[in-house]
Order: structure tokens, then sequence, then C-alpha cells
């Protein structure tokens, strides 16, 4: 499935990489930095759900219930216990696992991936509504307010780092941190045996399952990291936003967006839904000047791409190669 990595491709995402760290020291424009934060947010999320989509073929719509568990989790016990963000993100990220397993557990022994779509949608907006409701602790459609930023340290040869809503640079670096180490994690997770078994268990799952893999155990433990990753973005994204509705971070719009740059990137590719949360988040900030008719433009620009490219934008250079590149005649 996974083939070893050319020097090329080391040398694209070194470049990448590279190029995503010196943003900040061309420009400190914050809304440039805020949208590019956002995509790295969607970033981890979009690569996270395409694990269990994408590689592991397990068709949930529900994942943005781990996503807001993640955040208010981690809001709620900064805001009540007073306990740092750097530690209640960890803590968000477990909650979104546990809730993982709790959804999974039941609904991933199914064989039906209309009804697995269907339980895991129907949990999210359980999630939703509990948040909703539990006026008292979450403040429902109200919005919490009040949560804490990220405490601010030393950093030798940099002076002190201190996190607020004026200076958006450290708030973009860690999130490039989570987001290269989530997709680190994603890629030696996928190429090491149990990402074999998980790609066998996609495939053909009788066939895997009569050389010994264990179906509801992988599908579980892909479940619960993915929810985990999600999880550690939804906490991020309460510490960095300041405040939390239940329709922003567990709204049926917010796993459709998450989808869609899944699907515009390129499903089962590492870099796909990376590609595709850059695109639509900075799609989504242009067109905000069209109102209404954005969305009109953004539903269409995404129909185009299913329909002309269905494996996603990932596809667009080989398939250019291909068309281009006299063959040989023999």
């Amino acid at each position: 499935m996974f083939q070893p990595v050319k020097p090329a491709q080391w040398l694209m995402v070194v470049a990448a990489v590279a190029a995503m760290i010196a943003v900040p020291l061309v420009t400190r424009d914050s809304y440039l930095l805020h949208v590019l934060i956002l995509a790295m947010i969607f970033g981890i999320f979009a690569s996270a759900w395409n694990l269990v989509a994408g590689f592991a073929g397990l068709k949930t719509f529900g994942h943005h219930a781990f996503f807001g568990i993640g955040a208010y989790v981690s809001a709620l016990i900064s805001i009540k216990a007073g306990l740092s963000p750097w530690l209640t993100i960890w803590i968000g990220a477990l909650a979104a696992t546990v809730a993982g397993v709790f959804i999974g557990l039941p609904i991933l022994r199914i064989k039906s991936m209309a009804h697995v779509a269907i339980v895991t949608l129907g949990f999210a907006e359980i999630v939703r509504i509990v948040i909703s409701n539990l006026q008292s602790v979450t403040r429902g459609e109200l919005g919490l307010w009040g949560i804490r930023p990220f405490e601010g340290f030393d950093l030798p040869g940099f002076g002190t780092i201190v996190f607020s809503p004026a200076d958006k640079v450290p708030y973009y670096y860690l999130a490039l941190v989570l987001l290269l180490l989530s997709v680190a994690a994603i890629a030696l997770l996928m190429r090491s045996r149990i990402g074999l078994s998980i790609i066998a268990m996609r495939d053909a799952e009788d066939a895997a399952e009569s050389l010994g893999v264990n179906l509801t155990r992988k599908k579980l433990q892909v479940f619960a990291i993915s929810a985990f990753l999600v999880g550690i973005a939804g906490a991020f994204y309460a510490h960095y936003i300041s405040i939390l509705t239940p329709n922003a971070a567990v709204g049926a719009d917010l796993m459709i967006l998450v989808i869609a740059m899944a699907l515009v990137g390129g499903l089962s590719t590492f870099a796909g839904p990376l590609v595709g949360a850059l695109i639509l988040t900075g799609l989504v900030e242009l067109l905000r000047d069209l109102d209404q008719f954005r969305l009109l433009v953004y539903g269409a620009m995404i129909i185009l791409i299913v329909m002309f490219l269905p494996k996603g934008l990932m596809t667009l250079g080989p398939m250019l190669k291909r068309r281009f590149t006299p063959s040989s005649s023999s």
C-alpha cells in the first residue's frame, strides 16, 4: 500500500515544513496567521477523520462530538479547577478518547457502514443537545467564555513567550507543532504492521479475519487514536478562540466542512486532508464578502473537484504528468 518515501518526497516535506516555519518571519499579519491557525486545527481534525474513514474504511459522521468534548472538557476544567491549559488539553483529549471507546465498542462490531454512520451522527447530536441544555455548566447557546489562555514561558534564546490575542505567533507555532506531531503519528502508525492490518481490514474484512486480524480490536484502536487527535484539536481550539458555543464546537456543519476537506484534498492520503484544510479554510475567508452566495460558490467548487478529481487534488499532479509525458514507444 505505502511505497518507500523517495528523496524527492522527503525534499517536498522538508520544504513545506520550512515554509510553514518561515511564515511568521515574513509577515506578522494577525488575520493571515489566524486563518493559517484555523487551517492547522482543521488539518489535524481532517487527518484524524481520514485515519478512520480513509485508511480504515469506517464511514463515521460523528467525529465532531470528540472535537466538542475535547474543547468543553479542557475549557471547563481550566475554568472550574484553575488548572493550566497545558495540562487540560490532554485531559480533554483523553475524555474524547473515552467517549470514542464508549461509542465504538457497540457500533464497531456492526459490518453495515450505513448503520455506523447513522449511529455516530446521532451520538454527536446527543452531545450537542446535552451541551446546549446544561446551561448551568456550559452556559449553553450563550457561549462559554472566560476560557484561560496558555501560560507563557521562557524559551532560551527567544526570551519570554506570551500567549495573547494581540500576538498570534505563539499560537501559530504551537498549532504547527501539534499538527506535525499528529501527522507524524498517523504516518508511523500506517507504515507499521498495525497499519498493514488496518488496510487489509478495509480492503477485505473476511480475508483479514481469516489471517488472524482481530477486526473489533483493530477498529477500536484506530477509532480511539482518531478520537484522541480530534480531542487535541478541539481542546487547542477552545483555548485559542476563548469562547465556545455548541454549534461552533459540535455543529453538523463542522463535520461537513472536515469531510469536504478530506475529499477535496484526497482521501486515504497523508497530505490530502492538509491540502484540503488549507484550501477550504482560505476559501471560506475569501468568500466571506459574498454573504449568502458564498455557500453556493463553495459548494459548486467542491462538486466540480469531486466530479473531475474523485480521488482529490493530490491526484492532479500524477494525472497531469501522465497526460503530458510522452509514452515511450517499444
